[in-house]
């Protein structure tokens, strides 16, 4: 138990996610007849942390490409689209953590997974999808064995052939060098006398 150290460090403790599809109504300036495309850009979001929920809060350009005039003429509607999306936390160990930093990643952007006319044929309605995962970060204790100070892992060293090589061919051309330099010597050293 004497090796035994806490370490208070910053970690996440909670976690929520959610996936959550709208029906959205359009208000075109003329009477729809048919629908060619549709698509949601400029998204923009924040989250706070509410309790033991997340909030988070929002805005996107939802883009209608339409036909109207009965089939004769063709306009784009832009409309923005506010929303409030409430993600429920589920915390690491069971004890509500009082910290409000919220991390959050968009997992699926604002997109348009259908658009119609409705009944009344003066309006469009549009289903859209988008997900969030929410993270709080706060403090938590971490528990970790101290070893003694002498103690070091073991390392397996692995020495490579082609260093030992190198190191070989260069001491056999240093000797080899240095024979033929004795030899040298010997042989000036005979045509003196």
């Amino acid at each position: 138990m004497k090796r035994l150290r806490q370490i208070v460090t910053r970690a996440v403790v909670a976690k929520g996610k959610k996936r959550t599809e709208s029906k959205e109504l359009l208000c075109p300036p003329n009477a729809p007849t048919s629908i060619l495309g549709c698509w949601v850009i400029n998204h923009q979001c924040q989250a706070k942390r509410n309790g033991k929920f997340v909030d988070v809060t929002g805005k996107f350009d939802v883009n209608v490409w339409y036909a109207y005039s009965n089939h004769s003429k063709t306009a784009v509607h832009t409309e923005t689209i506010a929303y409030k999306d409430r993600i429920k936390l589920s915390f690491r160990d069971g004890v509500e953590v009082d910290s409000n930093d919220v991390k959050m990643r968009v997992l699926q952007q604002p997109n348009c997974i259908e658009a119609i006319i409705t009944k009344s044929g003066d309006k469009i309605q549009v289903s859209i999808e988008r997900e969030f995962l929410v993270e709080i970060i706060g403090e938590t204790t971490v528990v970790i064995n101290v070893h003694p100070t002498d103690y070091e892992e073991e390392w397996s060293y692995d020495e490579s052939s082609h260093d030992s090589r190198s190191a070989s061919s260069s001491s056999s051309s240093s000797s080899s060098s240095s024979s033929a330099s004795s030899e040298k010597a010997e042989f000036d050293s005979s045509s003196f006398s």
